[in-house]
């Protein structure tokens, strides 16, 4: 899957304000706060080891290429991180997911008629992008969504 770029200004605010989470008077980098933030989706990964630099490096294994894609996306809609370096282990690859960056004005259906010419199948965009997304309605512009084929 190699390197993914992302809009670094965009995504889920994690970092600032809330950088130094106050659990037991402990201080989270920001490592371990984009893996607290995996673990917290559920996503399975074996091995997560995540480097921070001027990307994120992502390692560990998965057994779908659907898993390892959207550890990435995770990751990568995150305010601040501008790409991810995917370099997860999959044991049962299949072929990639289009990705998809959400313009203003966009919803699921009007991807979905985009790219599969069915305004009705926006649900398999809803299905393929969960736990990030938790409603069809909420997607933002800059978001990076998977397009299963």
């Amino acid at each position: 899957m190699g390197l993914i770029s992302f809009l670094k200004e965009k995504g889920a605010k994690l970092f600032g304000k809330k950088e130094v989470e106050a659990t037991k008077e402990v201080a989270l980098t920001k490592v371990q706060i984009l893996e607290a933030e995996i673990k917290r989706l559920g996503l399975p990964i074996n091995d997560l080891r995540l480097e921070l630099c001027e990307q994120v490096i992502v390692e560990g294994a998965t057994d779908t290429t659907e898993q390892a894609e959207k550890v990435v996306l995770a990751l990568g809609n995150i305010e601040g991180i501008g790409s991810v370096a995917n370099n997860i282990y999959v044991a049962n690859p299949k072929p990639e997911a289009v990705f998809y960056t959400v313009q203003a004005g966009d919803s699921l259906s009007k991807i979905s008629k985009a790219q599969y010419g069915d305004p009705m199948r926006y649900e398999a965009i809803f299905e393929a992008n969960k736990p990030m997304l938790t409603h069809p309605d909420k997607i933002y512009p800059g978001q990076v969504l998977r397009i299963p084929q």
